[in-house]
């Protein structure tokens, strides 16, 4: 197919090229040619895959004239501003509809509690229809495009967007690219014989493909979902399931499955999604001999969808779930030539997991250094920054970095997991290990922020001074993510001080899965004491309300790759400047359970030498020392200084 024939798609479906569609066909004009190339980059260039390029063109034609007229002219003032998502005025939270309020018409009644926190951007987790019992937290979906009876419908999904856009909101969803549930009816149809849905997934009538496959494929869940395969008597074959049993893996090596999937992603864009997290990326396009994770054709396919979304639907930006290595994690932001063309978005699960190394060990060296490949992020995209998510918490940063700290990487990951879970003496944690493997040692952490940092132990004992020192923790915590850069993700419940719920050992259908003692039940009765001064609920949620009116009043705190991290003269102090023109801000962070001495000089090594400070956590302004004087914090104690006179 040559260029005439891919513009001419656009008659086809009636586009106007010179007035009410000029701006889209400028998109399409200037991204057709890279769409095209990716394409045969991935499926190779034949009679058939040019059939195939065309039909995901009309795809992506249909894709916007399907568009609601408001969503477009959101696309056109997100546009005008640029990079819309780097801004400081945003901040989200994370959380399950049911289990936050309940349902979705619910929802829109607690928008009120978002806007007296400060929160303007919703991460609803997965909402759409999964089987009990079967559902992996709503990430084993049966159906794509229906709402699950349990949070609602999808017009009460649409009437809930509509609302929080006239309020100021943005919302963001998740797609599942990797894989479907065994109950989508692409699945039932493979199950019940159709060849043309069994090639949707890896399916095999023997094991001498998937013992290719498992020599190189690490175990996801070994506890829980041992091996990558598993055998279907309804069709009698193996079939793939890198997370659990019950999840199929999609087959990208299929254009049909590419194009089905777009498809959804633009389903999701014209319900009015503003950012789409995409489930497992590093997973979607699989390779005997290899890992299975991370292999160029996913990032290719990554590189289309964004192409394709930046034609259609260019007011959603997109982030990919890649918890993966450091170095890893930004590829899926691009590189090279690339860079900045694939996800806007991606989790700084680096830095989170690294927060919870300086809280455990109150030393810094291992966070600095990992910050060389962190700062390697492109201009224009940005992170999630966060302390807790629905998820467990991977030591997923190389060992390298220990070893530089002159610790053994090995005693210091047991020591953590230890820690943690409350194992080592005199830990005040209260976590417990996910997904233990036996055969490697490794094991991921599960707890909620306040029972990690303390509180549920305090609570516990009645001790009112470890009780403000899991506060102040669990304080110094979240104004360290956000301040560093990025979309700051509060983890519901964490605002209001929630501790571990153990409920879910008595559910047959959570009881494997540990992680949900971080997933609790908001009881609204109790959240009220947010509103009574010197509660818990108040304490923590005050606090968090402040570090967030901060965020909000500081442009410089923008994610404009405007981060330099302080050099460490302090061990136990992490600290880094925030600059936008003539704004600068110090933020500095004391990991130890003891006051901490930051001499003055630490600020004069960045060009400017400030001479006076405003500390808007405190709201007291003072004077830089001499360079043998010293900042003092207290114990978890933490700075967010302006520069208001400089020499």
């Amino acid at each position: 197919m040559n260029s005439s024939n891919d513009l001419s798609i656009l008659k086809d479906f009636s586009i106007d090229a010179v007035k009410k569609d000029k701006d889209f066909v400028g998109r399409f004009e200037e991204g057709v040619g890279s769409l095209k190339s990716l394409f045969f980059e991935i499926y190779g260039r034949n009679e058939s895959t040019h059939a195939f390029f065309s039909d995901l063109l009309k795809t992506v034609v249909s894709a916007y004239k399907n568009r609601d007229q408001d969503l477009k002219k959101r696309d056109l003032d997100k546009l005008k501003q640029g990079h819309w998502f780097l801004s400081n005025d945003l901040a989200a939270m994370s959380l399950y509809v049911d289990r936050f309020c309940g349902s979705i018409s619910e929802m829109e009644k607690k928008l009120s509690y978002f806007d007296q926190l400060g929160v303007n951007f919703l991460h609803l987790m997965p909402l759409f229809k999964s089987p009990p019992g079967e559902s992996d937290g709503g990430y084993a979906v049966s159906d794509f495009r229906k709402v699950d009876e349990r949070f609602g419908t999808l017009e009460e999904l649409l009437s809930l967007r509509k609302k929080m856009h006239k309020n100021g909101m943005h919302l963001m969803l998740d797609i599942v690219l990797n894989h479907t549930s065994h109950r989508h009816e692409w699945a039932e149809k493979a199950k019940a014989g159709d060849k043309f849905y069994q090639d949707y997934f890896y399916m095999y009538e023997n094991r001498w493909i998937p013992n290719e496959y498992e020599l190189a494929m690490p175990e996801i869940f070994p506890e829980s979902s041992p091996g990558n395969f598993t055998w279907s008597e309804e069709c009698q074959k193996w079939v793939m399931t890198v997370f659990h049993n019950y999840q199929w893996d999609l087959n990208y090596r299929n254009p049909h499955v590419l194009r089905e999937m777009l498809d959804t992603i633009f389903f999701y864009a014209n319900l009015g999604v503003d950012l789409l997290r995409i489930d497992a990326p590093a997973f979607i396009w699989k390779e005997t001999g290899t890992t299975c994770q991370n292999l160029p054709q996913a990032h290719a396919i990554l590189r289309l969808i964004k192409q394709a979304v930046q034609i259609a639907s260019p007011g959603m930006a997109l982030l990919g779930e890649a918890i993966v290595a450091p170095a890893k994690i930004m590829e899926y932001f691009g590189t090279g030539e690339n860079a900045g063309k694939e996800c806007d978005f991606a989790y700084n699960a680096t830095q989170m997991a690294l927060q919870w190394d300086m809280l455990a060990t109150g030393e810094t060296q291992v966070m600095l250094n990992a910050q060389s490949i962190i700062q390697q992020k492109p201009f224009g995209t940005s992170w999630i920054s966060y302390t807790r998510c629905h998820d467990d918490i991977g030591l997923g940063y190389d060992d390298y970095m220990i070893a530089q700290a002159g610790k053994d990487p090995y005693r210091h990951r047991t020591f953590l997991k230890d820690y943690f879970s409350g194992k080592f003496p005199d830990s005040p944690a209260r976590g417990a290990l996910f997904s233990s493997n036996p055969k490697t040692g490794d094991a991921r952490i599960s707890g909620t922020l306040a029972s990690l940092c303390g509180l549920e132990k305090a609570i516990w004992e009645k001790d009112d001074t470890q009780v403000a020192s899991a506060i102040q923790k669990i304080l110094m915590m979240q104004a360290h993510s956000v301040f560093l850069g990025g979309l700051p993700m509060l983890y519901y419940g964490d605002e209001l001080g929630y501790t571990n719920d153990y409920s879910y050992e008595k559910d047959p259908a959570k009881s494997y899965d540990n992680r949900w003692m971080h997933r609790p039940i908001i009881d609204w009765v109790k959240a009220e004491n947010r509103n009574e001064e010197g509660s818990i609920e108040n304490r923590v949620f005050t606090g968090t309300q402040k570090l967030l009116q901060i965020r909000k009043s500081l442009p410089a705190i923008g994610d404009y790759k405007n981060i330099t991290w302080l050099y460490p003269h302090n061990i136990h102090v992490a600290a880094y400047l925030r600059s936008l023109e003539d704004q600068k801000f110090y933020c500095v962070f004391n990991f130890k359970n003891e006051a901490s001495y930051l001499t003055w000089y630490a600020f004069k090594e960045q060009g400017v030498i400030p001479k006076k400070f405003k500390d808007h956590w405190t709201g007291q302004e003072f004077e830089v020392g001499r360079d043998d004087e010293y900042l003092i914090l207290e114990p978890f104690g933490f700075r967010i200084l302006e520069v208001i006179e400089s020499y």
